[in-house]
C-alpha cells in the first residue's frame, strides 16, 4: 500500500498535557504530524483534534489503536475509512500593486476567497478550502508577491 496523507479525528479530555501525550505517541512511533488542529467540541470538557499524518492504511489503523489506549482519549475515528469533509484556513498577505490589482482580484474571485484587510501596500486574503485548493491558489498568486503566509492545518469530520 502507498503512504498517503490521512486524517484522524480524536476526541480527548480538555486537560493540560493531553496534546503533548498525543503528539508524543506520534513521535515515539516515528510519525511526522503534517498538521494538527485542536478546539473545544460539542461535549463539555472535551476537545476534538484533527491530526493529519502520512502513512499507509495499516500503519494508520495501528496508530489509531494505540491512540485509543491513551487514558485521555475518548474516541478515535480514522476519517479516510468513511466519507468526510475537510477544510483548512489560509491567510496570505500580498503586495498590493495597482498595476496587478485587477488580475489579483480576478484570482481571489475565481477561488471564492475574501480580501479581509487592505493596507497601504498590502492586502490579506482569506482562503478556505481543502489543502489542494489552497496550494493551487498559492501557486497562482506567488508571482504577485507573497509577504507572509499562515495556515491552520486541516480540520475535518465524518459526513452524515
Amino acid at each position: 500500500m502507498n503512504a498517503t496523507k490521512q486524517r484522524i479525528s480524536v476526541l480527548v479530555r480538555n486537560d493540560p498535557g493531553v496534546l503533548q501525550r498525543v503528539s508524543g505517541l506520534f513521535s515515539r512511533r516515528s510519525y511526522n504530524i503534517d498538521s494538527i488542529t485542536v478546539g473545544v467540541s460539542e461535549k463539555e470538557n472535551l476537545s476534538r483534534m484533527t491530526v493529519v499524518a502520512t502513512g499507509d492504511d495499516d500503519r494508520i489503523r495501528q496508530l489509531c489503536n494505540q491512540l485509543r489506549k491513551l487514558i485521555d482519549v475518548i474516541q478515535v475515528e480514522h476519517l479516510e475509512s468513511k466519507p468526510s469533509v475537510a477544510r483548512e484556513l489560509l491567510l496570505v498577505k500580498l503586495i498590493s500593486d495597482p498595476a496587478t490589482k485587477m488580475e489579483m482580484n480576478s484570482l481571489v474571485q475565481t477561488f471564492r476567497c475574501s480580501i479581509i484587510d487592505v493596507g497601504m501596500h498590502t492586502v490579506i486574503v482569506q482562503v478556505i478550502g481543502d489543502r489542494e485548493k489552497n496550494d493551487a491558489f498559492l501557486q497562482l498568486i506567488r508571482p504577485y508577491g507573497i509577504v507572509e503566509i499562515t495556515r491552520t492545518g486541516e480540520t475535518a469530520m465524518a459526513r452524515g
